[in-house]
């Protein structure tokens, strides 16, 4: 579709960039408006921009649907998650676990231990996405009861989830990077250690630190709420079958629709048609009374989704504006052939992908761009393509997270119940991550050469 566009110019192309993020810095931050006004009306501005450069006003409405289109997976996605919510707390999944947490939580070590279970339960499944939506639900409902700053909890929460996303073979995202590379997945995974790791050692160093004594609350406020949950044995089957799903490497969408309909069965045994339907679309009503046990419980439903994926359409529709009029490309391009330094280039790949993650607002839009521009760079300076790989991975879709109209960002806002702005400085593996990423490439450590023969060492 780009090949009949006009390319803007360099001038045209930073001009609009400025424009554009000054739109989202003063709607966002200044005026603290919801993504939605800002992106409405950057969303006007490239259409004039658009119809400025001679496109068609068809061709703008297709380049606007080719972005919307690139996420209609996850956008369908997030309706069966926010289904799947609501299920797992009608039919005392989710409310189990958070039995168990408030069990076996200490206070002191609730941070770090909240970022390793996300970490772990994210590395099992492959996706940081069912672990929020999960384990990441009843972990915020426990630390939200032990007094931490909901914003801190999601932080941890988020921190594991993302690495154990980034260090799975199932993961979607990951996978992505290292065919965008065109490396092997399992070398790749091995490479990211030389960032993920620091990363995930240093974000449990800062979340046990702050976890000693930052909160208000006791284990023994815990007993109250535990004494109005009622756990059962089966809570763990609906579970154990989405796990099982996940490693038998059944698709997202399927494993989501069979754990839907597996939860209806089980909500209809003790409930009536009508009641499954008010659930699904409004998500679960508690009828206890408790203020604080109904805040954790009341949650899912498709509509409670419904303000993310609005969010997420207008971030793509921009997005493919964006990408279809060639303004990253061409705003990357005289910054590409002067970069030299292996140095150069890895800050080069990362400012691409943190750049189209706030201007594109997709994940793997961000993974694809700063892949694409950059793949030629890293073979001209020999470096392997497994450094290319570990870099679209630290600039592109940990970063995602942090952005307000972001999908990641949204999705991740509307499951914890926590805004975006609240949570991004605590979510320290995603900002660490880069950080670690320009210290590999400053020292020489981690980053891999191509040698005679193709064969990959570690530069010293």
């Amino acid at each position: 579709m780009t090949d009949n566009v006009k390319t803007p110019s360099f001038i045209q192309a930073l001009i609009l960039v400025v424009l554009l993020v000054s739109v989202f810095g003063f709607g966002i931050i200044g005026f603290k408006l919801s993504p939605v006004v800002p992106l409405l009306l950057s969303l006007v501005i490239m259409t004039a921009f658009a119809k400025i450069n001679r496109t068609s006003w068809s061709q703008i409405q297709e380049q606007i649907l080719a972005g919307i289109s690139t996420a209609l997976g996850p956008l369908f996605l997030f309706l069966l998650i926010g289904m799947l919510i609501a299920l797992w707390m009608a039919v005392n999944v989710i409310p189990t676990m958070l039995w168990l947490g408030f069990k076996i939580a200490n206070v002191n070590w609730f941070l770090p231990t909240a970022l390793i279970i996300a970490a772990m339960v994210g590395s099992m499944i492959g996706s940081a996405f069912t672990t929020l939506a999960t384990v990441g639900v009843a972990l915020m409902g426990v630390g939200t009861a032990l007094g931490f700053n909901p914003a801190l909890v999601a932080g941890a929460i988020l921190s594991g989830a993302i690495f154990g996303d980034k260090n799975s073979p199932l993961s979607e995202s990951t996978s992505l990077a290292a065919s965008i590379a065109e490396v092997d997945l399992f070398d790749h995974i091995k490479n990211l250690m030389w960032t993920t790791l620091p990363a995930l050692v240093s974000s449990l160093l800062i979340f046990t630190i702050i976890g000693l004594g930052n909160h208000h609350g006791s284990v023994a406020d815990l007993e109250g709420l535990s004494n109005l949950l009622s756990p059962t044995w089966w809570a763990v089957l609906p579970l154990s079958l989405l796990v099982g799903m996940i490693w038998l490497k059944i698709p997202a969408i399927p494993t989501l629709l069979v754990n839907v309909a597996v939860s209806s069965v089980l909500f209809l045994t003790h409930n009536n048609l009508q009641n499954l339907s008010e659930t699904l679309i409004n998500g679960f009503k508690t009828p206890e009374q408790n203020e604080l046990l109904s805040n954790l419980l009341n949650r899912g439903g498709m509509m409670s989704m419904m303000p993310t994926v609005i969010i997420i359409m207008f971030a793509l529709a921009l997005g493919g504006l964006l990408t279809e009029q060639k303004i990253m490309q061409v705003v990357m391009e005289p910054v590409i052939k002067r970069i030299k330094t292996v140095s150069g280039l890895v800050m080069g790949t990362l400012l691409t992908g943190i750049g189209a993650n706030f201007m594109i607002g997709e994940q793997f839009l961000a993974t694809i761009l700063p892949g694409q521009l950059w793949k030629t760079s890293f073979d001209k300076k020999g470096l392997s393509r497994l450094s290319l790989s570990r870099v679209i991975e630290d600039g592109g879709t940990v970063i995602n997270y942090l952005v307000p109209w972001g999908v990641a960002g949204s999705f991740a806002a509307q499951t914890l119940g926590v805004p975006v702005t609240n949570f991004a400085p605590f979510v320290f593996f995603s900002l660490l991550s880069p950080v670690f990423s320009l210290i590999s490439a400053w020292t020489g450590l981690g980053i891999k050469k191509n040698t005679v023969g193709n064969t990959q060492q570690i530069e010293k």
